[in-house]
């Protein structure tokens, strides 16, 4: 059977149209539905019930699709192995990536290991939803925070938190927060997802009694779900952000934004790299993993040493 067929087959299974299908698979429709037309024909049986407003599995596609997956990541896990005993990352990767360290951070990563290792090639898509593995097709995610789904699988690249930032105009025209409760009198820069705007910010702070925590409520006139434009707002002099602290680093280093009340900030979660399920954990995301590890390491250690990033993160 034609694996191109097959991969047809599963991604036209997974998008619910040959429309979406094609396009993913920079095919146009009637090369698609040709495609699986000739998969039909060969296997002896229908595999879509089709209409002109729904495409669906038919009992024997639904069967038939359990062993193509099973057959597409079999070849894609032994393709990985192969490169693997070179050491090479080869092979086409999907990535979702949050916005702002994306833009900011990773392209430049991934632009140094892809240089290293010209076998592989990358789809990188920016955003600050949470990715679906499987309707949009993306093989590893990275991402802040806790796994929304138990099933996935996460390696650790760095723990972080998030700090309170502006920029030296905005703080020469409003002056510098002195306390939590000054935050109330400021312009604060807000982020949301799914249309919640987080308009409430955990904070926390050690000291000898050990650590408080509490949430504070903030306004402001701008707010976005994209994290690299509250990152814009912050250097243009907008208001005061409260940003991972990854993200901030080069700025702060550089004196584009201040870091505000130091005493106070997040609690620390994790910069996790996801996959969907262990059958997805191929060598060479592994690979991948290892050197995104050593790069993110680097950074790290470049402002430790800086004293911006404190060194028990």
């Amino acid at each position: 059977m034609n694996i191109a067929d097959l991969t047809l087959f599963v991604r036209t299974a997974d998008c619910g149209s040959i429309t979406r299908a094609a396009e993913q698979l920079a095919l146009t429709p009637a090369t698609a539905s040709a495609g699986l037309k000739r998969l039909e024909k060969q296997m002896g049986v229908a595999l879509f019930i089709r209409s002109t407003r729904q495409l669906r599995l038919t009992a024997e596609g639904e069967r038939f699709l359990l062993y193509c997956r099973k057959a597409l990541a079999n070849l894609d896990a032994g393709q990985a192995a192969i490169h693997a005993m070179t050491g090479k990352v080869a092979g086409e990767l999907r990535i979702s990536a949050p916005s702002d360290i994306g833009r900011n951070l990773l392209v430049g990563w991934l632009d140094d290991i892809m240089a290293q290792h010209r076998d592989l090639s990358v789809s990188l898509m920016l955003g600050d939803s949470i990715a679906d593995f499987y309707q949009d097709r993306f093989d590893l995610a990275i991402r802040y925070g806790p796994l929304p789904d138990s099933s996935m699988v996460s390696f650790n690249l760095a723990m972080t938190d998030r700090i309170f930032v502006a920029a030296p105009e905005y703080l020469s025209l409003h002056g510098e927060p002195k306390s939590l409760a000054d935050l109330s009198q400021h312009n604060c820069l807000m982020f949301q997802v799914n249309n919640r705007v987080y308009d409430e910010w955990e904070v926390c702070s050690t000291s000898a009694q050990g650590v408080e925590r509490g949430v504070i409520k903030v306004t402001g006139d701008r707010s976005t779900n994209d994290a690299d434009v509250v990152h814009r707002w912050a250097l243009a002099g907008k208001g005061i952000a409260y940003k991972a602290r990854l993200d901030m680093l080069q700025d702060i280093q550089a004196g584009r934004v201040v870091r505000l009340l130091p005493d106070y900030h997040s609690p620390v979660f994790e910069l996790n790299l996801c996959c969907p399920s262990r059958q997805q954990v191929t060598p060479t995301v592994l690979l991948l993993r290892d050197l995104l590890r050593v790069k993110v390491s680097d950074y790290i250690r470049s402002f430790v040493a800086d004293r911006t990033m404190p060194t028990e993160l």
